[in-house]
């Protein structure tokens, strides 16, 4: 796809800020309210800290495959709309 590079970077952050809450949403539809909080006030603290993937593997069997699966079906939607983009050009 041909576009200007203010659209592009836009297109990227958009992207960008959706994988991060099909990341999230994952993570939350995953734990119980009392875990989401502490989830929450974690991330909210430091969203670079490594222990807070330890924190889900605690509490979520499989959480890295999970994450990882949600990640790979927004990718290959997001290719399949931009596949179905092109063709509408």
């Amino acid at each position: 796809m041909d576009l200007p590079e203010k659209e592009r970077h836009h297109l990227v952050s958009l992207a960008d800020s959706i994988l991060h809450h099909v990341i999230l949403d994952e993570i939350l539809s995953n734990l119980s309210e009392i875990d989401k909080k502490a989830f929450l006030y974690r991330f909210k603290e430091n969203p670079e800290d490594e222990k807070i993937i330890e924190f889900l593997a605690e509490r979520i069997d499989g959480i890295e495959d999970k994450i990882k699966q949600a990640a790979d079906d927004l990718i290959k939607e997001m290719h399949k709309d931009l596949k179905g983009a092109k063709k509408v050009k």
